[in-house]
């Protein structure tokens, strides 16, 4: 039996609707949140990422500010706007889209963003809370992955889970909150000299690592819920996933698509953090 998708979009949108309730509910306060997004540098892909999130937040009742400066921008002058960003009570969430131009230390900049307005949940205060348990924002694609598997009523608890990758931005911190939700957990990366042995064993498995077909149908325990945190290009110019989706929806028992899946819930828990960071700034 072919695997259930796990619509990315559909919960989205009522993740939408909660945060629009949230937003007008401070709005009813006297506090708008606000979201300061700065874009440096003239990167396509970028500029359609911050597009996408600006968006989100006409569509949601949040107040966005977009800062795009020229990618002759000195680190100077753009750590200076962020300090003068931290100041500004009307800016609950700083977000520093990645990557920064080459002259820029892109972890110094991540740095200088107060931990109380880190919605991207990238900064080393951000990281210390998730590792030991405590209060903070989570970095957007795993909390949204930790959602749609609520959203399943799959619960990690007991289960064994794999995460294939090991960046700061997704595998390190889905598999502290996959641990956090006690799953037993196995980090997998390019040095793993067995990946199938380990996934096999898995009841979820994350994949995350930017490679196509890194997961296929023989990798995987039937029933698995396997969550495809990729976005590559197949021969053929089109979006796809790390997971081979034809042959591992035969196999597991939920699967999230490419396009449609992970992708839209990385911006709606931007929108979720931002919506906490300005609810804690009222003291709610």
């Amino acid at each position: 039996m072919p695997a259930q998708l796990i619509d990315g979009n559909a919960l989205s949108r009522q993740l939408r609707a909660e945060v629009a309730e949230r937003a007008a509910a401070l709005t009813a306060r006297g506090v708008r949140p606000g979201l300061a997004v700065v874009l440096v540098g003239d990167n396509p892909a970028s500029a359609v990422y911050v597009r996408n999130k600006v968006k989100a937040c006409a569509d949601s009742g949040l107040h966005s500010v977009l800062e795009k400066y020229e990618a002759t921008l000195t680190e100077a002058e753009l750590l200076a706007r962020i300090e003068a960003l931290n100041d500004d009570p009307a800016i609950h969430g700083i977000l520093v889209q990645l990557p920064l131009p080459a002259h820029i230390d892109a972890h110094k900049v991540i740095e200088a963003i107060s931990p109380d307005k880190d919605v991207d949940g990238f900064h080393v205060a951000s990281a210390g809370a998730l590792m030991v348990g405590q209060p903070g924002f989570r970095p957007c694609t795993p909390y949204g992955c930790m959602k749609m598997l609520e959203s399943i009523g799959v619960s990690p608890k007991g289960k064994h889970a794999v995460v294939i990758g090991r960046s700061n931005i997704v595998g390190k911190p889905m598999a502290m909150l996959l641990l956090a939700a006690n799953a037993t957990v196995t980090v997998c990366h390019s040095a793993t000299p067995d990946l199938a042995h380990h996934t096999r064993q898995a009841d979820i498995v994350v994949a995350a690592v930017g490679k196509r077909n890194v997961l296929t149908a023989d990798m995987v325990k039937p029933g698995a819920v396997v969550i495809d945190v990729g976005m590559n290009r197949d021969d053929a110019g089109k979006l796809c996933g790390d997971v081979d989706f034809a042959g591992v929806s035969e196999v597991a028992g939920w699967i999230t698509p490419v396009p449609g899946g992970v992708g839209p819930m990385t911006i709606t828990m931007l929108l979720v953090n931002t919506i906490e960071a300005a609810e804690r700034a009222a003291g709610i």
